[in-house]
């Protein structure tokens, strides 16, 4: 989906957008549609990544740059990053139809709401605070802007800093999306 606005509105669209695919998910427990949950995992995870890879890329230096705790809270959520990465590339691994996907899955979905819930009543608000809304719809158009070219996959041994985000996901996006195109990976 394509949308302008400001950081925010454009990452809060994003967690409502991965909510609903949650929410598909867990509607789909226990039914034998395994190719529908197998897909459905499939674009969370790139929807995830993408926006994880955005997120470090400028949100994170943005909250360094404009908020007094801004360190702290950036530390912690690159962590959290690099946690659900480590689920993600867990989970591409597993079969449906392994009781353990299902419990891979709530552990992201819990983590993934939980870091969602953090950044809409911690992160974001203080952004308004502090931050210039010049500066937050810049932020907004250099997300959209990297997550075309962001990577589709997860990457755990990747480092998570914005440097690497910034130089390391246009050939590791290229990549990602050449593989999803033969494998039809992502695709409706």
């Amino acid at each position: 989906m394509e949308y302008d606005g400001d950081v925010i509105t454009v990452l809060t669209t994003d967690h409502r957008e991965v909510e609903q695919m949650f929410t598909e998910l867990e509607s789909l427990r226990g039914t034998d549609d395994e190719d529908r949950r197998r897909d459905l995992t499939e674009k969370v995870i790139i929807e995830l990544v993408r926006h994880s890879v955005a997120e470090e890329a400028f949100l994170y230096p943005a909250a360094r740059k404009f908020l007094p705790e801004g360190d702290t809270l950036a530390d912690r959520e690159i962590a959290e990053h690099a946690e659900n990465e480590r689920l993600m590339k867990e989970l591409e691994r597993t079969e449906t139809s392994d009781p353990a996907f299902d419990h891979l899955l709530d552990k992201l979905i819990a983590a993934t709401r939980k870091h969602i819930r953090e950044e809409e009543r911690e992160l974001f608000p203080q952004l308004v605070k502090y931050a210039e809304a010049e500066d937050l719809h810049s932020v907004g158009k250099k997300i959209r802007a990297i997550k075309k070219i962001a990577p589709t996959r997860p990457h755990p041994a990747t480092p998570h800093n914005p440097l690497a985000s910034k130089i390391l996901a246009p050939g590791t996006g290229l990549v990602d999306r050449v593989r999803d195109l033969v494998t039809g990976r992502g695709r409706d």
